[in-house]
């Protein structure tokens, strides 16, 4: 239970447009308060979009109130409401559980605030703003917790698991974000709840993982917990011994930015599966319900570098460095369009490698191959589609048709990689006239 209500001022400064939706619902004569993420956020003065409500008000009186609104979970009380700048804030009726299945719940509404407060997962998540009184409500000591630098479950920490057991995955995501250690009873919760993990969706695990690759600085940590509680061998069994290069390649990838979520978040995907040999990473991503095109990128990337990874790692060993037609070929192996990502999950590697002691090149010497690598790559011809011929080219110039045409055309990629001078029309031809004995 918590503890007496207790109020103290504490000025959060939400937008003005989140003001104005609890300006609305008070003056409408509904008790509402901010709560979730946003609070406990701007509490550690983290910048947080989604701010959301708990309110006395229910689904058909926000409806009735609000113009714009969005029925996003209405039999669970909440009603998406649309603010003058189109963001999207979840308003929802204060509740209690009455039963629940280990992740969905059967809600009453009709509470109070406390009541819906002792609900929630963790003390820190378990606060309330009033942003027109600029009151903060904290029954359960979530700024303590946030000070101590500490997840705890909001009362009996076993119970919280088993109404949903997506929160031990939670669990782990908070500690890993803000660097904070689970508190001992809710940690050996979590552990006892990561055999029951597998009853949440596939899809949902997925999400949870998204939202580790995309929100963690240090991911690498989060994952590790996952292995340390048993979550990842019930959830991802392929990635139950996910090795210490794995976690230390995570945390030397940083987290997505707006303006590169795509690519830094898929280059963390590649990174977490790279243990695995790609169809095996393919299949553990597939069973996650990650798209065929995530699939198909990331198997495509592991194939790469299993391609080319040793051959790279002598090269770098050597005080010469790899020869320019070395990076050629391996350009022309992995592909133009995933040298880039090949490339830098082989950097990770090496550089989680000699992070954890073990012999490898210096960041300088990869860094310097990485840029020569990426110049190589998008300036000099690579790929069969590059030379100065095709086929037609070669079909006038009397090789005759079928797989002859290939080979003629993987011949003088093989020249022009060792010297891109010889791809012109005239010189390949005169080798095209050498290679069929006519020259």
């Amino acid at each position: 239970m918590p503890r007496a209500a207790e109020e103290h001022r504490t000025p959060l400064a939400p937008p003005d447009t989140v003001v104005e939706i609890a300006r609305v619902l008070t003056r409408a004569g509904f008790e509402t308060w901010c709560v979730g993420g946003a609070v406990r956020d701007a509490l550690l003065g983290e910048t947080h979009l989604d701010w959301d409500f708990a309110t006395a008000a229910t689904p058909a009186d926000v409806r009735r109130i609000f113009r714009r609104t969005v029925p996003v979970g209405v039999e669970f009380g909440t009603v998406g409401v649309l603010d003058a700048e189109n963001v999207m804030h979840e308003v929802t009726t204060f509740r209690r559980d009455v039963k629940t299945d280990g992740r969905h719940a059967v809600v009453e509404f009709g509470v109070s605030l406390d009541d819906d407060l002792a609900r929630r997962d963790f003390t820190i998540n378990a606060m309330a703003y009033d942003p027109l009184g600029g009151s903060l409500r904290d029954p359960f000591d979530g700024q303590r917790d946030l000070a101590a630098r500490v997840v705890r479950a909001v009362g009996d920490p076993e119970a919280r698991m088993r109404e949903d057991r997506l929160r031990a995955l939670r669990a782990i995501r908070f500690a890993a974000r803000f660097g904070f250690e689970i508190e001992p009873q809710t940690w050996r919760a979590v552990v006892e709840s990561a055999p029951y993990t597998t009853r949440l969706s596939r899809e949902r695990v997925k999400q949870e993982i998204e939202k580790t690759m995309q929100q963690v600085r240090y991911a690498g940590r989060a994952i590790r917990l996952w292995r340390e509680s048993g979550a990842l061998a019930a959830l991802v069994p392929a990635l139950a011994d996910v090795s210490d290069v794995t976690l230390r390649s995570l945390d030397l990838l940083p987290p997505p930015r707006n303006d590169a979520k795509p690519d830094r978040e898929m280059q963390r995907i590649v990174a977490l599966v790279a243990d695995l040999a790609p169809r095996h990473a393919e299949r553990a991503l597939r069973d996650l319900r990650f798209s065929n095109k995530t699939v198909a990128w990331v198997g495509s990337v592991l194939r790469g570098w299993n391609a080319i990874g040793d051959d790279v790692r002598r090269a770098l060993s050597q005080p010469t460095g790899p020869t320019d037609a070395a990076l050629r070929r391996w350009a022309g192996t992995t592909g133009r369009t995933r040298a880039r990502a090949v490339w830098r999950l082989g950097a990770v590697r090496v550089g989680a490698e000699r992070a954890l002691g073990k012999p490898a090149p210096t960041a300088n010497v990869v860094a310097s191959a990485y840029r020569r690598a990426m110049r190589i790559a998008f300036r000099d011809p690579v790929e069969v589609g590059d030379l100065a011929v095709d086929g037609d080219d070669l079909l006038s110039a009397g090789v005759p048709a079928g797989p002859g045409i290939k080979t003629v055309l993987e011949r003088l990629l093989d020249d022009v990689l060792e010297d891109p001078a010889r791809n012109t029309r005239d010189a390949l031809l005169a080798r095209v006239a050498t290679l069929s004995g006519r020259g």
